[in-house]
């Protein structure tokens, strides 16, 4: 339930929660869902529900055994503040998140609505960033609810990028991530829309991260814009 990342921005996963429920369009071609439904049929017991929400206790302190700072990417197969995660959960994630502050944690919703509930009822130390997906201009109200969280760093990330942004609210935001949306039915992203994106990030000097371009096969199409690769993050202390 924890384990080494291939995701660009973060090192690892770490999952006390699996399963989701689609919300909005970004989930229409959801990897976490195609990921839990093959793990069912090769028979790993923790996918036995599929994607079912379900919490994982006994992985609640993996965390603490990595002695080594990570940025730890929480919960790639679920989403934290599902309206099936109880709050007592969400506390004892956040209470592990506190304790071992040698590490980054980076929280990330499509369900800012929860975030405006319960935020204020829970700890926020430096180390623990909190971000929301926005796939679409429709969805950008979840950035003024963000930006409204008393989060350390707060970031955007706009996977898959399905349509033009023309004014992303970056008041209070730290970081902002962009990639093209990949695997079977990838739908495909309009380099205009992500260059967008990047100049309005230079402008208000926020940090740009550009994930990949996507597509079928997301190695083909590669992760560099206008002839470089833009790896930006927010600088931390004790942390690359």
């Amino acid at each position: 339930m924890a384990q080494l990342s291939k995701i660009e921005w973060t090192d690892a996963t770490w999952n006390p929660v699996t399963g989701c429920t689609k919300i909005s369009a970004g989930c229409a071609h959801c990897y976490a869902e195609r990921m839990a439904r093959r793990l069912k049929a090769m028979g790993q017991e923790r996918y036995q529900n599929a994607f079912n929400v379900t919490m994982h206790d006994d992985v609640l302190d993996q965390p603490l055994r990595w002695k080594k700072s990570r940025f730890i990417f929480v919960n790639s197969m679920s989403d934290l503040f599902h309206e099936d995660v109880p709050f007592s959960f969400i506390k004892k994630i956040f209470g592990v998140m506190e304790q071992a502050h040698w590490h980054v944690f980076q929280v990330l919703t499509k369900r800012a609505d929860r975030i405006e509930k319960v935020a204020q009822k829970l700890p926020w130390p430096k180390n623990i960033w909190l971000g929301v997906t926005v796939e679409k201009q429709e969805y950008a109200y979840r950035v003024k609810q963000l930006s409204r969280a008393p989060a350390a760093v707060r970031f955007i990330s706009l996977e898959p990028l399905l349509g033009p942004i023309c004014t992303l609210p970056l008041k209070g935001i730290d970081w902002v991530i962009v990639g093209g949306e990949s695997g079977p039915g990838a739908r495909t992203l309009d380099p205009a829309w992500a260059r967008s994106i990047r100049d309005q990030c230079v402008v208000k000097k926020v940090p740009f991260f550009f994930k990949q371009w996507g597509g079928f096969r997301k190695t083909e199409a590669g992760r560099q814009m206008d002839g470089r690769f833009w790896d930006e993050m927010p600088f931390i202390e004790g942390h690359r």
